[in-house]
């Protein structure tokens, strides 16, 4: 899920050698932080955080599948 979030932030922002994901797991809980650039936060949250949204909707599709519940933070 790590490289998944990675792949679409650095699609998104202008610095993409900025983008850095940590994953944080408790359990079946995990917790994947994605840290940008100042200058790119308003990039990964979107209008009315409508892309942050999508990126949050894709991850739980793909986590889904492994059956485990995977939240994303944007820092």
């Amino acid at each position: 899920m790590k490289e998944l979030v990675e792949v679409i932030a650095k699609a998104l922002v202008n610095n993409p050698d900025e983008v850095v994901v940590t994953e944080k797991t408790e359990g079946k809980n995990t917790v994947l932080e994605l840290h940008v650039a100042a200058s790119d936060m308003g990039k990964v949250i979107g209008k009315q955080g409508r892309i942050a949204k999508s990126i949050r909707s894709v991850v739980k599709a793909a986590s889904s599948k492994d059956k485990m519940n995977v939240d994303v933070e944007i820092v």
